[in-house]
């Protein structure tokens, strides 16, 4: 199930990196907020210490200033983003110009989740509205994880599957809510 070396894609983050002008800094200081942020998440918190300390070890923690584009809309995805703190807008740009406020995400909030699966276009832009602190996940990290570790990479995909659930679940509401009062 390994993949030769040659034909591993370099994720688009590091571009993206670059150009938001993200700034690493420690995985020691980076797995205490990741710990912080993601305690409370069922399937993060049934791995033990050594196999969270993984999946921090397959990530990277950045810092990055306020008014930065983390994520494009449309653009092809291949990472998520955990924000470890700060504040993020999911924004979508509609077909008659402006843009749609959608969420605003906060400490423990997952971006990109639907592109790091299935490698589509963005569906919105992430924002960031104050300086934060974000792990990042590559999609090529989480396969790394799902065949070196396969604990690991079950708990990070049955986490992203539930927070999607969960997300659908909310929209099918609001849907359901528009449908009955016809607006």
């Amino acid at each position: 199930m390994d993949r030769p070396e040659t034909t591993r894609a370099k994720s688009g983050w590091t571009a993206r990196a670059l150009a938001v002008g993200a700034h690493a800094f420690s995985s020691d200081e980076g797995f205490k907020a990741l710990e912080e942020a993601w305690g409370g998440d069922h399937f993060f918190a049934a791995l033990d210490r050594g196999e969270r300390k993984k999946l921090a070890a397959a990530m990277d923690f950045v810092t990055v200033p306020a008014g930065r584009e983390v994520i494009v809309q449309e653009e092809k995805g291949d990472y998520a983003l955990v924000v470890l703190q700060g504040v993020v807008a999911v924004d979508r740009a509609q077909p008659a110009g402006g843009r749609a406020r959608l969420a605003e995400a906060r400490e423990g909030d997952l971006l990109g989740e639907m592109s790091l699966l299935d490698a589509g276009s963005r569906f919105a832009s992430c924002l960031t509205l104050s300086p934060c602190k974000l792990a990042v996940l590559t999609t090529e990290a989480l396969d790394d994880l799902s065949i070196e570790e396969p604990r690991v990479g079950m708990a990070v995909m049955a986490s992203v599957a539930r927070r999607l659930s969960l997300r659908t679940r909310q929209l099918s509401g609001r849907l359901g809510a528009l449908l009955v009062t016809g607006g």
